[in-house]
Formats: structure tokens, sequence, C-alpha cells
């Protein structure tokens, strides 16, 4: 029994062994390499540096159509939101009452013309009447003058003597009185000249009223919505029946603040020459670049921001009041900005942080603060130097510490692909 079981340990301490010299045989595992990342250098450039701001889209001139006189609206002539011209019939109200204003207006004129021309006639009368009071005043005072000697020489009695003079007094009298007739035939015809007048400029008022029952277009633009339907009365106290604007070139109307503004002032030559873009709210870029037009008088007092406005072709009408669109422009160019791909950059509570392969291929977590984005790079103000390499691809594979595998990428193909 204690012979077998001797043998039993022999066999379990030969198989061991032969384990053991079987494992001393085997080949040491191969070291683990290094994960293989994309890297791409940080690329030094000059850049533009944009500013936008929200914008709101008006018409260069908003027409309001109103009525100037009260009537009813016989009709509408025109359609709604089509281009219209100058000089365009758009409303017409009831003429028949201005009509029959301008009537009685013209009868009035006619009136005035004849009290006018009766007393130029009366004039002519009194003036004629005059010559000859004055030429009889000269016969009675030739009689008078002839009377006078012919009385102290006893030629003559007395009493013909204050008959000559009493008659030279009638014929003074007499032509005293046709001058004060002919300053009375001045006065009619002042009187009647300004009562021709007033007739014109009651005619004149009704038809100018008349006129103002055509309502037509002040200017060529698009015709907005009726806000009065066919058949309403209206008045000039109304709302505006219609606006009429013109739209090309259109105005975006947006706000900068006091301390943008007074940039711009400084460099104002060069600010009047910068394009302006104009993105739309789909997130598209209007085609056609605009230009800064104006700023407004005054900053606000409680925002302190003020309005400055820019002009954009609007060919074909496609931009129309109301819209919202960002108004971008380049406002300054940065020198020797550092630029990543905005993929290299991960943002973790606000933090932004760029994952950075040093010189011995270990990576190094960088924080960074990034500026501006231009396309599909990123503008990175602070924690980068030129030329240091960043991981675009692979960056999960690896943590600070880290020894990587670096393959340079370019920066256009390292903008391509995701993580």
């Amino acid at each position: 029994m204690l012979r077998s079981e001797i043998s039993a340990f022999i066999v379990v301490v030969a198989a061991l062994a032969s384990a053991g010299c079987a494992n001393r045989g085997a080949a040491a595992p191969a070291p683990q390499q290094p994960p293989e990342v994309e890297v791409t250098a940080v690329e030094t450039r000059d850049v533009p540096i944009y500013h936008e701001w929200i914008g709101t889209l008006d018409g260069l001139v908003n027409a309001a159509i109103r009525a100037e006189v009260s009537g009813y609206l016989l009709q509408q002539s025109y359609r709604e939101g089509a281009y219209v011209k100058k000089g365009q019939l758009l409303f017409q109200i009831d003429p028949r009452p201005f009509q029959a204003a301008v009537d009685q207006a013209k009868a009035q004129v006619a009136q005035a013309n004849g009290q006018y021309a009766q007393a130029k006639a009366q004039l002519a009368e009194s003036q004629a009447k005059l010559v000859a009071a004055q030429a009889a005043q000269k016969r009675t005072q030739l009689d008078e003058d002839r009377y006078i000697p012919l009385a102290k020489q006893n030629a003559v009695t007395q009493q013909d003597l204050d008959n000559a003079r009493q008659n030279n007094l009638s014929a003074k009298a007499q032509v005293d009185a046709s001058r004060a007739q002919i300053e009375t035939s001045k006065a009619q015809i002042e009187a009647a000249e300004a009562a021709v007048q007033a007739a014109k400029a009651a005619l004149e008022t009704a038809n100018v009223n008349l006129g103002f029952t055509r309502l037509t277009s002040p200017i060529d633009g698009i015709a907005g919505t009726a806000q009065v339907q066919t058949g309403n009365l209206v008045s000039p106290s109304s709302d505006p029946i219609t606006t009429v604007s013109t739209m090309d070139p259109i105005k975006a109307v947006f706000t900068v603040s006091e301390q943008e503004y007074l940039a711009f002032s400084r460099h104002k030559a060069e600010v009047e020459d910068v394009p302006l873009e104009l993105i739309l709210a789909d997130g598209s870029v209007y085609p056609q670049a605009g230009q800064f037009s104006f700023a407004d008088r005054q900053v606000n007092p409680n925002t302190g921001a003020i309005r400055l406005t820019g002009l954009f072709p609007n060919h074909g009408n496609v931009l129309r009041p109301g819209q919202y669109a960002k108004v971008r422009a380049a406002v300054q160019v940065k020198k020797g900005a550092l630029l990543v791909p905005q993929r290299a950059v991960t943002e973790l509570q606000g933090t932004y942080q760029v994952a950075v392969v040093d010189p011995d291929n270990k990576v190094r977590i960088a924080t960074v603060h990034p500026g501006q984005r231009i396309d599909s790079q990123w503008v990175i103000d602070d924690g980068l130097k030129p030329n240091e390499k960043v991981v675009v691809e692979g960056v999960l594979k690896v943590g600070p510490g880290a020894p990587v595998t670096p393959k340079l990428v370019a920066l256009s193909d390292s903008s391509k692909g995701g993580e």
C-alpha cells in the first residue's frame, strides 16, 4: 500500500516538472504598440474678425397710402403684393360730391368775374363823369373870373357875380363828388378782384379734393395688403389703407453697442467700405453683399446702443420688410492668429480642451480659450503655440501622458469626417 502511494507521488512530481520545463521553453509575448492618432499642426495666419448683429429688414421708403378726403371706396385697382409704378391708381373714392363742389366753385368764379367786370364799368363811368365835371367847372371858373372885374365897373350886377360864384362852387362840388365816386369804384374793383381770387381758390381746393378721390402710388414699389375693403367709408383720420415700399435696395437696420460705434467712428472711412453680409433665417448667406449707409442721430440712453443701417441689393424682391436676419462684417484683421480644426476642441462643463502631442509623442491636455469660428476652424486666443501638434482623430483612445503614434494629416483633411 505504501509502495503504491510513493509511485503516485513520483508520477505527480514528474508531471509538474514536465509542465515547468514546457513553460520555460515558450517565447515571451511582444510589447503592445501605442495607439495611432491623427494630428495636425496649429496653423498661423492673419484672419478677419467678424461681428454679427441681429437686424430687421425694411423698405428704403415706406409710403403710407391714406385718404385725404372723406368718402366711400368705389374700387381697388391693384393686386395686393404686386409691383406698382409711381402715379398708378390704387383706390377710387366716390368722386360725385367733389365733382359737384367743383361745378359750384366754377359758378362762383364766373359770378365773381361778372361783379369784377361791373365794378370796372362803374369805374369807367365815374372817370367819364369826372372829366365832364372838370370841364364844366372850368367854364364856371371862367365866368366867375370874367364877372369879377365887370362887377367892379358896374358892368354887371352883383347878382350876376353871385350866380357865377355859386355855379362855380357847384361845379367844384360835382368834381369832388366824381372823384369820390371813382375812389368808391376802385374799392369795389378791389373787392370784386378779391372775390375772384377767393372763388378761384375755392375752385382750386375743390379740384384738389376731387383729385384726392384717386389714391395713387407716390413711388415705384410693392403695394401691400389693403386694410379697407371696397364700400367702406374712409376719412383723413382713418388708418392707412395700404403701404407701398421700395425694396431695391432694401434696408437692414441693426443695433451695435456704444463701444463698437466708437470703434467704427475712429475708422469711419474704412468701415464705410467694408462689405456687409446678410445671414437669413434659414442660415443661408444672402448672395449680394451690402454696404454701410448711416448711423442714427442718437445713442439710446436706456440700452447704450445705437442703430445702424446697411443697404443690400434686392433684385427680384426676394427680401421683404419685416424679415429678421443677421448682419455680419469683418471689423478688423487679427495678425498671426492660431487656428485648429473645430473637431480638435472638446468642451467639458464650459472648459475647452485640446489634446496636444508633445515631441516625445506623449499626450498633453491643454486648456484653451477659443475665439471666433472661421468655416471649420477655430481661432485659439490662448493655450496653444504655433506648429504644436493637436489630435483631430482618435482623441478618445488616449489620456494625459499616454504614448501615441502620431500620423500627421493636412489641415484640409483634418476638417473632414468625425470622431
